[in-house]
């Protein structure tokens, strides 16, 4: 059994939805939970402490560790403040998951600089305020996993989501260069993009009988992505720099992948007609690799064009 005795994790956007079932899926498994939750509503407005009270209470009612967090993680203070709740009331810190957002809809052409900002600033930013003194403190206990809740939105699109979809793809280069520079110290760092019913998808649908009528909404219970999540948390996973989606039941890697492409001949100077001459080979999928950084791409060229040094 995945055991998470004697450690602490950071939920963020714990009070609802998905972050509360990883919040008490962790907590059932012997995690200490820091639960973090500002309250607001969907689009971001308000607060409420009462939202993180509640999962707090039903976790010390199992008998389970606890302490609420009401800061936001949209500032550098919010997201220290934070950090320092774990261990100033449990010790340490183990694992974060970084859940907390919002969301709303809206047309590309309509989008304003404030809805941009506002939207990249509590996931994009968010992200990045809490990430930074959370790993300073797993560097220096040597131990950490990181879980960020990206987005299939970012990865492969969405409609009048320009703004989510954004940030939400922010997080994955995020992820991309703390697990690079976690690796040596034993801080694991991957993402999760989750199918889950929560208000995202009640308020943004606004029809309760198109909920209970579609299928698919029934499939995709809350409950159903947490499993990789409190993996990805747990000592168990000992790799890093991955994606996953996780969809009524169904967990696979998401990946991007390096097609072979059309390579010019050395000392050429390759024209716009030689790439839609090999416009075939460019576009082509097969073979690939999966680069682990930019370094492995840059080095992949280097040698198949003979160069050295």
């Amino acid at each position: 059994m995945i055991d998470f005795t004697g450690q602490v994790a950071v939920v963020t956007g714990a009070g609802r939805g998905l972050g509360r079932v990883y919040a008490l899926e962790l907590a059932r498994r012997g995690a200490s939970v820091v639960v973090n939750d500002l309250g607001g509503s969907m689009s971001g407005d308000g607060e409420d402490t009462a939202v993180a009270d509640q999962i707090v209470d039903e976790i010390t009612a199992a008998g389970g560790a606890a302490v609420a967090s009401y800061d936001s993680v949209d500032s550098p203070a919010g997201g220290e403040a934070i950090a320092r709740t774990a261990v100033d009331v449990f010790g340490r810190l183990d694992a974060v998951i970084s859940n907390a957002g919002i969301f709303n809809s809206i047309p590309f052409d309509e989008l304003t600089p404030e809805d941009w900002r506002r939207m990249l600033s509590v996931h994009l930013d968010g992200a990045f305020y809490l990430a930074q003194p959370a790993y300073r403190i797993m560097k220096d206990q040597g131990y950490g996993r990181f879980v960020f809740i990206a987005s299939s939105a970012g990865m492969f699109g969405q409609h009048l989501e320009a703004h989510y979809a954004a940030a939400k793809a922010g997080i994955v280069g995020l992820s991309n260069v703390l697990s690079l520079e976690g690796e040596p110290h034993g801080i694991r760092v991957n993402t999760v993009l989750p199918f889950g019913l929560s208000r995202m998808v009640t308020e943004t649908l606004g029809d309760s009988n198109a909920l209970e009528e579609n299928g698919f909404f029934a499939a995709i219970r809350p409950e159903l992505v947490a499993p990789i999540v409190v993996f990805l948390a747990s000592r168990a996973c000992d790799f890093s720099h991955q994606n996953f989606s996780a969809c009524a039941g169904r967990f696979a890697r998401v990946f991007v992948g390096l097609s072979e492409g059309w390579l010019a001949p050395r000392d050429s100077d390759p024209t716009a007609e030689d790439v839609a001459t090999n416009i075939a080979e460019v576009t082509g999928t097969q073979p690939f690799t999966i680069p682990g950084s930019i370094y492995e791409e840059v080095f992949e060229v280097t040698r198949r064009l003979g160069v050295t040094g």
